[in-house]
């Protein structure tokens, strides 16, 4: 796995810190933005804590050796991913010295590929600010319905190993869309009130069956190994959003539930009735939009949970 040097707290980057136009003791400061993608496995998810390996640490660590940083570089990121979940378009922001002028994609990627590979790296305008600045980011997640597991697919997909009623599943998916208090899907932060809402607005959300290579798409209701792929698309997410509303869904797809009980849970904005996430690395990262930007620039396809470089 790549290297982690454990960062110090300051590498998990608080939005706002510092001003990169100052001069101070370390010189003048320049902005730069990277875009990347990783493989949560063997992460214990993406801000760094000390002692353990992390996204954050790994590069922090890696930047820092890269551009001769006296000190552990800050980062600031679009979404705090959690342990064992991946990204394809993660961005981040991060204030280097100004004299620095390397190739710092090329001198990162020497250092952590394959598990963290930074797409693109550039100087951007000091007031671009990786998270403050999104105005919206997509999660995709993926879920194995078939009787026997994928060796293929086991890192990314949550293998169900009975079939799905992705049509129940869609009709289940259609209350989530528009703002709503998702206290009822969300892990609450610890020291925050649970009667204060957690107010998140759901830009677009859908199911799709992902046909295997040279496969038709059965007819619906078909019993056969399917590969399940949720997209969906928010201003922000809080904190297990995504994995517990696959889970729920998942539910519906078995009969379980239905559109009128995830109504019944955000009405409730109580987690009692909400069953344990779906598990960690089914979820990917997708990309992150800015401005008028709706997708992060990035297209649609690629692997399994994963959008094609660019």
């Amino acid at each position: 796995m790549a290297p982690d040097l454990q960062a110090a707290p300051a590498a998990q980057g608080a939005a706002g810190a510092g001003d990169p136009g100052r001069g101070d003791g370390a010189g003048r400061r320049r902005r730069w933005r990277l875009d990347l993608a990783y493989d949560g496995h063997g992460f214990r998810g993406f801000a760094a804590q000390s002692g353990v390996p992390t996204v954050a640490g790994a590069l922090a660590a890696a930047i820092g050796r890269a551009a001769r940083t006296p000190d552990l570089p800050v980062l600031v990121c679009a979404g705090r991913t959690d342990a064992g979940v991946h990204a394809a378009g993660q961005v981040v922001h991060i204030d280097l010295p100004e004299a620095y002028d390397g190739d710092l994609k090329r001198a990162v990627n020497r250092q952590l590929s394959p598990d963290i590979v930074v797409h693109a790296a550039r100087p951007v305008p000091g007031d671009f600010d990786a998270r403050r600045g999104a105005t919206a980011r997509h999660y995709r997640y993926l879920v194995l319905s078939a009787a026997d597991p994928d060796p293929l697919l086991a890192g990314l997909a949550w293998h169900v190993p009975v079939p799905l009623d992705l049509r129940a599943m869609a009709s289940a998916t259609d209350p989530l869309l528009g703002e709503h208090d998702f206290r009822a899907l969300c892990r609450r932060v610890p020291g925050r009130s649970a009667a204060e809402p957690i107010v998140r607005r759901v830009i677009s959300a859908g199911w799709r069956r992902v046909p295997a290579p040279g496969e038709d798409v059965p007819a619906p209701g078909e019993d056969v190994p399917a590969l399940l792929r949720f997209d969906i698309r928010a201003t922000s997410f809080c904190h297990q959003m995504v994995r517990s509303i696959v889970a729920v869904l998942v539910d519906a797809g078995r009969g379980r539930a239905s559109a009128a009980t995830v109504m019944a849970l955000l009405a409730s904005a109580s987690r009692a009735g909400t069953p344990q996430p779906a598990p960690a690395h089914g979820l990917c990262l997708v990309s992150v939009a800015y401005g008028d930007d709706r997708d992060g620039g990035r297209e649609e396809g690629g692997l399994p949970g994963q959008a094609p470089r660019r």
